[in-house]
């Protein structure tokens, strides 16, 4: 049971950090009218920073040994 749940949280931190990553790089919303592209939250937001900081957060409990 031990390694079962160690294995979810290090595929959960892994998916977390992966999808932080992917909302940092890709713009949320491309608007393309009369030849003019609006993106709009392009870099790093709130959102993208807190699901890093979760799946690191995930990662160290995925690695964290109970005495």
């Amino acid at each position: 049971m031990n390694k079962t749940m160690r294995t979810i949280t290090l595929v959960v931190g892994v998916v977390l950090i992966s999808l932080g990553i992917y909302q940092v790089f890709v713009p949320q919303k491309v608007v393309d009218f009369a030849g003019l592209s609006v993106r709009a939250k392009e870099g790093l937001t709130t959102e993208s920073l807190l699901l890093i900081g979760l799946g690191v957060v995930a990662l160290i409990a995925s690695f964290y040994k109970r005495t």
